[in-house]
């Protein structure tokens, strides 16, 4: 009997410093999980650990002047509280809410340079577009960044602004970083017709593109060209109060889309026709993805 209750105190005391250490460990990663929260516009400089709205922590692999460490990722890296990298951002989403097959359905004469491959290669920049709310509301934005698009681009037909006169007029050389490109240089071009030398140097800067220096790669690369359109719908209110894509994820409608967009030109009255062009896209794209609009359509 002596000899089995050593044997049981020798277990229980060998159990006990096993659990230890693992408690130990515990207390560790809390400690070395508490880094700030990321703050946008604020800078960070290399190596900076900051926890991101999601609940995970990201580390600066360049410096930035806050940029949001989920949609630029050339300048955020995933990582882990132990200290390690993170597990990384993975493959790029799938299951996208529009097939191939759908989206040659709403765009059966686009330009072969506007490729469903390139398209979902550009979804990895921005994970929450499509992806966000319920199954009806990522087909419901799906839908309406499409409808956009395909009014901008006349069907995905055209690859850049069609109006040549206006190119001289998109450099605004107030920004200190001029227009190295050349004072023509920055006309619209993509699914969005991205224009403006500021808009350039924005969404390069986020996408960790040279833009302001290579406009013309959106033109030349599907990929690129993609993702600037996606990098205004994600990030950019224009004329609106709020982004595109809060717009349809907060089911504000998507006649907010248009006002972000182009409503300063288009909504309260200003052009109806432009409009009913893209509401009568959304409700064709919505059909194809057998999906109810919604309300509040016109602006």
């Amino acid at each position: 009997m002596r000899k089995r209750l050593v044997a049981c105190l020798v277990a229980c005391l060998a159990g006990i410093f096993v659990v230890l250490p693992s408690a130990q460990a515990q207390l560790v990663s809390v400690a070395a999980c508490d880094y700030p929260s990321w703050v946008p516009r604020q800078w960070y400089n290399v190596g900076a650990i900051v926890r991101y709205t999601n609940g995970g922590f990201y580390r600066a692999k360049n410096a930035n002047p806050g940029y949001d460490p989920v949609i630029s990722t050339w300048y955020w890296e995933p990582f882990a509280c132990d200290g390690g990298p993170g597990p990384g951002p993975g493959p790029a989403p799938g299951g996208f809410v529009v097939s191939e097959s759908q989206f040659n359905q709403m765009f059966p004469g686009r330009n072969t340079f506007y490729t469903y491959a390139g398209l979902t290669a550009a979804l990895s920049a921005f994970p929450g577009f499509a992806k966000t709310g319920t199954d009806v509301v990522r087909k419901q934005e799906a839908a309406a960044f499409l409808a956009n698009v395909s009014h901008e681009t006349g069907g995905l037909v055209h690859i850049v602004e069609q109006n040549t006169a206006n190119y001289p007029h998109y450099c605004d050389w107030s920004q200190s970083y001029g227009c190295p490109a050349g004072q023509s240089a920055y006309y619209g071009r993509g699914p969005i017709q991205l224009s403006w030398n500021f808009n350039y140097k924005a969404a390069g800067d986020a996408l960790g593109i040279n833009l302001l220096g290579d406009p013309w790669r959106a033109e030349r690369d599907a990929a690129v060209a993609w993702k600037t359109g996606l990098w205004y719908w994600n990030t950019q209110s224009g004329p609106g109060t709020m982004t595109p894509h809060d717009a349809m994820v907060n089911v504000r409608g998507f006649g907010e889309t248009i006002r972000s967009i182009n409503g300063s030109l288009e909504c309260n009255g200003g052009n109806p026709s432009q409009v009913a062009s893209r509401v009568a896209a959304y409700r064709n794209f919505s059909a194809v993805r057998r999906v109810d609009p919604g309300g509040n359509l016109y602006c």
